[in-house]
């Protein structure tokens, strides 16, 4: 008999194209969830929480072809930890934090792909770049050469309309977009991570690469186990 997460999954891949990466969002569940998801065909997960994070991957080391993507805030103090660990950062959101991951990087066998984070729209309680700040930061961020930046990432602010949500997608895509037709050596515009469980369909309405989905496959996180504000509603 099929388990909850494998017939979530199923309703899923109905709507999502194959095009889009399914980043299945494990944070606050156990190795057990995580396999569950991995035997319907999932590969990619997301963490919020370095010292969470690498238990779960210790006990999964059997399945070598996960790819872990860090999609928490990441302090520059465990960059290194993070570059460890995961195979994806989405939330590079300082050039000071980028600067660092270079720095480090070279010293490392592996070197993972990054996002750069995007405040599309004004927002207290979200880290990452104004799309104003970023373009001046870019050619910085050019001269990183021991970093793969591979795309954009956001995150939104609670409480838009649909509407709203999908503009807000559409003018990250734009953002991207524009970024990629400049002359760069190193950036790359290839992914777009942007849309959780409650607005995904709009994410790939508006040109998303990757989603981030926790609770519409795994179900509601105990309230004992809430993450921080900056990336509860995955």
């Amino acid at each position: 008999m099929s388990s909850a997460i494998a017939q979530n999954l199923a309703r899923l891949h109905q709507t999502v194209p194959p095009s889009v990466r399914l980043i299945a969002v494990s944070k606050t569940f156990p190795p057990a969830a995580i396999r569950e998801a991995y035997a319907t065909g999932i590969r990619d997960f997301g963490e919020s929480r370095i010292q969470e994070a690498i238990p779960k991957q210790e006990a999964l080391q059997d399945l070598t072809d996960i790819q872990w993507h860090f999609i928490g805030h990441l302090q520059t103090n465990k960059a290194r930890k993070a570059l460890q660990h995961f195979h994806w950062i989405h939330t590079c959101d300082s050039l000071k934090l980028a600067q660092r991951l270079n720095q480090i990087a070279p010293e490392l066998p592996q070197s993972p792909q990054i996002l750069l984070q995007v405040k599309i729209r004004p927002d207290p309680d979200k880290y990452g770049w104004t799309p104003a700040q970023l373009q001046t930061d870019l050619e910085a961020l050019d001269h990183l050469n021991a970093l793969k930046i591979q795309g954009l990432m956001t995150i939104l602010p609670l409480g838009l309309t649909e509407a709203e949500t999908l503009k807000a997608f559409e003018d990250l895509q734009d953002l991207r977009e524009n970024i990629g037709q400049q002359t760069w050596v190193n950036l790359k515009m290839e992914e777009l991570s942007m849309g959780m469980s409650g607005d995904y369909p709009l994410a790939i309405q508006g040109g998303a690469t990757m989603i981030r989905l926790g609770r519409i496959i795994f179900g509601t996180r105990e309230a004992s186990q809430t993450e921080n504000r900056l990336s509860s509603t995955h």
